[in-house]
């Protein structure tokens, strides 16, 4: 069975930086393509970030530049790096991999 659990996020203020952090559980990690999603509640869940089983990346066009994907698959992590955040990045951010979704950590960008 997969688990993702997500962590790390929180207040920031805009022009701060976060990293979240996805930890799967399991053997299908390391070969499996592993991305970043995140909803505004009464909007869609909107793509973010994925990152294929070698290293390949494609970022939302909005967000290139702010965010990076990264994963550590000796750990079973996958990681989002988020930087110069702006009060629009609010929102539940959520981990998605082997067809299993993460629960989701709060990302908040207030002053």
């Amino acid at each position: 069975q997969v688990q993702l659990v997500e962590s790390g996020g929180g207040l920031v203020q805009p022009g701060g930086s976060l990293r979240l952090s996805c930890v799967a559980s399991g053997s299908f990690f390391s070969s499996n393509t592993m991305g970043w999603y995140r909803q505004v509640p009464g909007k869609e869940r909107e793509f973010v970030a994925i990152m294929t089983r070698l290293g390949a990346t494609t970022y939302a066009d909005s967000l290139k530049g702010r965010f990076t994907i990264s994963r550590d698959n000796a750990k079973n992590t996958l990681y989002l790096q988020m930087n110069s955040l702006k009060p629009e990045d609010t929102a539940v951010y959520y981990c998605f991999g082997g067809n299993s979704w993460g629960q989701g950590t709060q990302v908040t960008v207030s002053s």
